[in-house]
């Protein structure tokens, strides 16, 4: 394999990683465990000595995020993690990076990387009404904190940037295979235009309130302490993704279930959320969109990825035309589902 060849984390080995750790001032004991992230590449490492600086003793591991080389600015990263700092004076429960040597973001070796402390949990019991509305409390409060000033290198999530630049991406570079590519051309126009008539209808009713936002806040990025242990409740984790959007972005994806349940979830969440601010409901009418744009930005996604030699084994269904067959078949449904009533909470 040539040196043109290879991929940017390729360098990255245990060895690299030991020494990024070192440049910061700690110092791990060898053990190493790799984190599940496709994203970045994430590791836990152990510290073989104290770092009274940081509070951080012997034996306690610390966790390594070395950022996708591309995706992100030095600018854009800082913004995550002031976000994050922010969240913390303010008592959001959110795993941040560690200020080490006076900065939170480092580079090693050609890599943009951060430290943060190692925070255990499970992931939340969204079936339970009572768990939806801590989260909703939570949310509030990351949102309060979000809204007090806009983020001025991060982009934006709207129509355009999730939906219109990932059909760019999927036919620029030929992802799509002959026989479903007309197809899949066709159901993504009429959903993108559905989407931006609906996001522009709501925006046309009153300035949409455009926020900092989480993003990605799906399940596996809350993390939840058990009762009776310290910090119980849910703690926030990964502002990877964090853009400027509405609110409901990080509303929608704890939804799940037909229409009654969702309803059910959403009052809950709604119920958590208003104790400390108010949620805009026209925004509701946005979550079939934002469900849409997602879908459609993650196909984008994978084919940005498609160079990292994790990817082709662990998504082998991507670029068949069984694949694209069920993603017309996804536009047609959501195009649907746009135009139904919203739930109402």
């Amino acid at each position: 394999m040539t040196t043109e060849s290879l991929h940017p984390y390729d360098q990255l080995t245990p060895d690299v990683v030991l020494d990024a750790l070192a440049s910061v001032g700690l110092f791990g004991d060898g053990r190493l465990t790799a984190l599940s992230s496709y994203e970045n590449r994430v590791y836990q490492a152990s510290l073989e000595d104290a770092a009274p600086d940081t509070g951080l003793a012997a034996g306690q591991s610390v966790v390594l995020k070395f950022y996708r080389p591309g995706r992100w600015s030095d600018a854009q990263i800082q913004e995550e993690h002031a976000l994050a700092a922010e969240l913390l004076a303010a008592e959001v429960p959110m795993v941040a990076a560690l200020v080490l040597q006076g900065h939170t973001l480092h580079h090693h070796a050609g890599f943009s990387f951060s430290v943060s402390p190692r925070r255990g949990g499970r992931r939340p019991e969204l079936e339970d009404l009572n768990v939806l509305e801590w989260i909703g409390r939570f949310l509030g409060r990351l949102h309060t904190v979000g809204a007090q000033r806009p983020f001025m290198h991060r982009p934006a999530l709207n129509p355009q940037t999730y939906g219109e630049a990932s059909r760019q991406v999927l036919l620029a570079g030929e992802y799509l295979p002959l026989d479903m590519a007309s197809r899949w051309e066709r159901a993504f126009e009429e959903a993108l235009q559905v989407a931006r008539d609906i996001w522009d209808e709501v925006a046309g009713q009153g300035e949409l309130q455009l926020i900092r936002l989480h993003a990605d806040c799906h399940p596996g990025n809350i993390l939840w302490t058990p009762e009776g242990s310290p910090g119980a409740g849910p703690h926030f984790v990964d502002l990877d993704d964090a853009r400027t959007g509405p609110a409901v972005q990080d509303l929608w994806m704890l939804l799940s279930g037909e229409r009654p349940q969702q309803l059910q979830q959403l009052g809950a969440l709604v119920d958590g959320y208003e104790e400390f601010r108010e949620l805009d409901r026209r925004e509701l009418r946005l979550i079939e969109v934002l469900r849409t744009l997602r879908l459609v930005h993650y196909s984008a996604w994978l084919a940005q990825r498609w160079s990292d030699p994790i990817f082709p084994p662990n998504f082998p269904w991507f670029g068949s035309s069984d694949y694209w067959k069920g993603q017309v078949d996804m536009l047609v449904e959501q195009t649907e589902a746009m135009q139904q009533a919203p739930l109402v909470a």
